[in-house]
């Protein structure tokens, strides 16, 4: 390898909104996140399904059809 045209690998703190962080490697020293594998619905299971519904629920509510 050529010396001189990498970047430095350095530990990284990474820290998302939910407050949860780790340590890990990388070439910035911190990280922030938005989602992280604690508090993402896909592993923590606790999805949020929203029912909208379609175009028909849609017309029916909007003409107060039964």
């Amino acid at each position: 390898m050529k010396s001189e045209i990498h970047p430095t690998y350095m530990d990284c703190r990474v820290t998302c909104a939910c407050g949860n962080s780790f340590e890990t490697k990388s070439t910035k020293a911190e990280v922030r996140l938005d989602v992280c594998s604690a508090c993402h619905p896909y592993f923590t299971g606790q999805q949020k399904f929203v029912n909208r519904g379609g175009r028909v629920e849609k017309f029916k509510s909007k003409y107060n059809i039964d």
